[in-house]
């Protein structure tokens, strides 16, 4: 009788535990399925804000814009001026007419308004970034100082410029040039008059929009 009792009880235990055994082979295989699903999960929302950031940092490759020079202090000047968003950076070229014989200064300034006669509705130089007048690319110098044209005996003139410092309506205001303001001077830029290269009266505005 004891014999029965003994085995009727070994049975029971190992019932139980093959029991136990599956069901923590059960819960163990549903938890390794859920962390499987989260990795996917986490993976592709990683592939997507890649994506997005690269999207903002695109820039306009081809993208012109196209800003008509109109007179200003009594001036004939008249001409074009074409921006063209490339991907080494903007590229300006400059048509102009109707200047005096000489050295002009010619320089983006910060506000795209030229309803004033003289032209100082334009505002000062574009300078985002704090710095002190200067010529291109030697020490100190403004964003908006593109610098020289020299004119003809014809009055003519044009200019070719390209800079990696500006960009067509992008998100880093301290390079967006949209918005802002063209201005062609009476008098050549010394590059060390502050704050903007003694280069006399406004002869021509255009908008860059």
């Amino acid at each position: 009788m004891k014999r029965i009792a003994i085995g009727i009880i070994a049975l029971t235990l190992t019932l139980g535990l093959g029991v136990t055994s599956c069901k923590e082979g059960k819960e163990t295989e549903k938890i390794t399925d859920e962390t499987e699903h989260t990795d996917d999960g986490s993976h592709d929302h990683g592939e997507h804000d890649d994506h997005a950031n690269h999207d903002d940092t695109t820039l306009m490759v081809g993208k012109e814009i196209m800003v008509t020079m109109s007179a200003k202090s009594g001036s004939d000047v008249n001409g074009v001026i074409e921006f063209m968003q490339t991907e080494e950076g903007v590229t300006m070229n400059a048509d102009l007419a109707g200047l005096t014989a000489g050295t002009h200064a010619i320089h983006i300034h910060q506000n795209g308004d030229c309803s004033s006669d003289d032209g100082k509705s334009a505002g000062g130089h574009w300078d985002p970034t704090s710095e002190d007048h200067g010529k291109w690319g030697e020490g100190m110098f403004h964003s908006g100082d593109i610098g020289n044209l020299e004119v003809a005996e014809d009055g003519k003139a044009t200019l070719e410029f390209t800079t990696d410092k500006w960009c067509i309506d992008c998100d880093d205001e301290t390079r967006n040039i949209v918005g802002k303001g063209v201005i062609v001077h009476a008098s050549a830029d010394d590059f060390k008059s502050q704050p903007s290269g003694a280069a006399g009266a406004r002869v021509a505005c255009g908008v860059i929009e």
